[in-house]
């Protein structure tokens, strides 16, 4: 209990860098879309530990710095100094089988020792970043690097796609409304996408058209190709867009949703981005980010961007409006 009250007391700055740590590893295929919340933050501290990251701006350096590879006790000193956290010492084999596991089987991170043939329990055994990731690492916070992380990660395999393979029995059926049925894999993150559809559409949405909707693991699963084009929405920004996109045909309205479970709130940056992206559309734009519950919505509050809105699944009847010249709807571009 104690570490899950130190992980939600984080500072927004050390909160924003773990999310950001985690949408990195992500793009690398990374499999944490299962995970819970203190398994993904603490794979993405572990990763910030070997990649030499503290503060936001450090990406352009990280990896880059002439210190031996970070050995398990180490990267816990590590966390524990610049992220607020208390891990005992004595639980440095998690940070091998657990939080490191994924990252290491993805080839974001790689083991090294004096002896290259050294057992996992070898003491001179340590992390280090791989140099091919490490210069799109670099690139992180630059624009476009969700395209580069894709284009990098095109021949190579991503351990995501075998992980979730597995699990594709538990894939959760959802019926969109002009009936076309999906498979939403595991996972909170599309859980709430689900919820999005199922509770958030009805009530303050009432029949629009799902025109957009990126599963966590396919970001494709589900496009209006010609509608949206028809609106102004180049096909090629796709991966860029929100999680789920609904157009009300008759307010002329277009919502603009993004599903925060771990990351990615519409923030100041982010409503700039997604205005950047929308700005041969002809509909005027609501903008929402969805929670499943309070204690995520208080994680993400500071960084919400003004003249947007946030819906909470366990509460599906209200809304929080960051409102500024109006109280909900759609706002002139300026």
């Amino acid at each position: 209990m104690a570490l899950k009250k130190q992980a939600a007391k984080k500072r927004p700055a050390v909160r924003r860098l773990i999310n950001e740590g985690i949408e990195i590893l992500q793009g690398f295929g990374v499999p944490l879309a299962g995970l819970t919340d203190r398994r993904r933050d603490m794979a993405s501290m572990c990763f910030l530990a070997v990649a030499g990251v503290t503060h936001s701006a450090d990406w352009s350096s990280a990896g880059s710095h002439p210190s031996p590879p970070l050995r398990t006790r180490e990267i816990i000193d590590f966390i524990n100094k610049h992220f607020g956290e208390q891990v005992s010492r004595g639980s440095y084999d998690d940070i091998r089988r657990k939080h490191l596991k994924f990252a290491v089987l993805a080839g974001v991170i790689q083991q090294s020792a004096g002896n290259p043939g050294a057992a996992a329990n070898d003491p001179t055994r340590g992390y280090g970043l791989s140099p091919e990731h490490s210069a799109i690492i670099n690139l992180y916070g630059q624009e476009g690097w969700g395209k580069k992380a894709a284009q990098f990660m095109a021949t190579r395999p991503h351990l995501s796609d075998s992980v979730f393979a597995k699990q594709s029995v538990m894939a959760m059926p959802l019926v969109l409304p002009n009936g076309s049925e999906l498979k939403l894999g595991p996972g909170s993150h599309n859980a709430l996408q689900r919820s999005i559809i199922e509770q958030f559409r009805p009530r303050f949405a009432p029949n629009t058209t799902v025109l957009y909707l990126g599963d966590a693991e396919n970001k494709e699963l589900y496009m209006e190709a010609t509608t949206l084009a028809s609106i102004g929405i180049e096909l090629n920004v796709a991966k860029s867009l929100p999680d789920v996109v609904l157009l009300d045909s008759h307010r002329k309205w277009l919502f603009l949703i993004e599903a925060v479970h771990s990351f990615g709130p519409i923030s100041p940056e982010r409503l700039v981005s997604l205005n950047e992206l929308c700005k041969e559309c002809n509909v005027p734009r609501v903008f929402v980010t969805a929670f499943l519950d309070r204690t995520t919505f208080r994680k993400f509050a500071p960084d919400i961007a003004w003249e947007t809105d946030v819906w909470i699944a366990e509460e599906p009847d209200h809304m929080i409006h960051f409102n500024g010249d109006r109280f909900f709807g759609p706002r002139e571009s300026s």
